[in-house]
């Protein structure tokens, strides 16, 4: 079955039943990019929409779950963390041959590359503290008052994570990766012990992850909300940090070897300064550690991610192989970030 096609048909009968207000026919085009949930911007008379739905084909066990991003962003509605409003879930494989969900189609800007190149310094400091705001109001969600406390099981959540990550690694793996290998040691052989922090976490958290107003720099909708969990606050801000430490440009979308003060972009330091004063935190210990844990799981989403690609179930294949070339620099990456912090 073709990742980039949807049943349009199959889709509008079953809406036409069970979206209250929805009304056909319906026209889909398919978002450029994304590796693991396609997602389909949807028309009809009725309105605009989004969809995204499983990738058909055999999947790895526990990934994909479009179920949980639908759960996790309707529980969010009202809070201070801006989500795209939620309209139905498709628990029904039959219907198009994959869970799906449809939701509100929010219009805003959306930067793949941090260096964000046309705006002022004004407008980029503003766009990396709202960045920095988001992600102190995700970690700061009563998971009791939204109904999310059952959403990811109690326990260490690092040592939790790179279980499961080893396991969907070793089950996508395709080569050796020796840097791949001396990491997962590293990290168990580090694990730090549950210091008792358990939040909402995004899983994902990345700039181009992010929706901004169309004419301002206020984010109004966080994205791809597939590895959210509940778990330790940490995983995501150090997510954010490895990013940074990327390449410039279409494949790295880093900011490695830039000159961000010339720019106006916040230093790791300030950034992770601005989110502990959000937080009433006073610092963070052993950062290094949580960068590490970021790599590893970086590279072992990419992993599968080229797997996919290999079996012909990726949302776009080429892109697939291209990322599949990254897993060794990943790994590297968190064993430098185990050495040096």
């Amino acid at each position: 079955m073709d990742a980039t096609k949807l049943d349009t048909e199959a889709v509008a009968t079953w809406l036409t039943g069970n979206m209250p207000g929805f009304e056909g026919p319906l026209e889909a085009e398919k978002f450029a990019g994304g590796q693991s949930n396609p997602t389909f911007a949807l028309t009809s008379p009725s309105g605009r929409y989004v969809l995204r739905r499983k990738p058909p084909g055999v999947l790895l066990k526990s990934a994909h779950a479009v179920d949980r991003e639908f759960r996790v962003q309707k529980a969010l509605a009202g809070s201070d963390v801006p989500v795209a409003g939620m309209h139905v879930l498709c628990e029904d494989d039959d219907v198009i041959g994959s869970m799906f969900y449809v939701m509100q189609r929010v219009d805003g800007r959306n930067f793949d590359d941090p260096r964000l190149e046309g705006l002022s310094n004004e407008d980029r400091a503003a766009v990396f503290d709202q960045m920095n705001r988001v992600l102190a109001a995700i970690h700061s969600v009563d998971i009791d008052a939204v109904g999310l406390s059952d959403y990811g099981p109690e326990g260490n959540y690092f040592e939790r994570q790179v279980g499961r990550w080893t396991k969907q690694y070793r089950a996508s793996e395709t080569e050796p990766v020796p840097a791949m290998d001396q990491l997962i040691d590293w990290l168990e052989a580090n694990m730090p012990e549950d210091d008792g922090k358990r939040t909402l976490v995004h899983g994902d958290y990345r700039l181009d992850n992010l929706l901004f107003a169309p004419d301002g720099t206020e984010c109004i909708a966080v994205l791809d909300w597939e590895l959210s969990t509940i778990g330790h606050p940490y995983a995501d801000l150090a997510a954010v940090i490895m990013q940074w430490q990327m390449p410039p440009g279409g494949s790295g979308r880093g900011l490695q070897g830039v000159d961000r003060a010339a720019l106006g972009i916040p230093t790791d330091r300030a950034f992770i300064g601005a989110y502990c004063a959000r937080m009433g935190l006073p610092g963070i210990e052993r950062f290094g550690f949580y960068l590490a844990f970021c790599f590893f799981r970086m590279a072992a989403i990419i992993q599968g991610v080229k797997k996919r690609g290999l079996d012909g179930n990726a949302s776009d294949p080429e892109r697939a192989a291209k990322m599949g070339t990254y897993v060794p620099l990943f790994a590297n990456a968190g064993l430098e970030a185990a050495k040096h912090g």
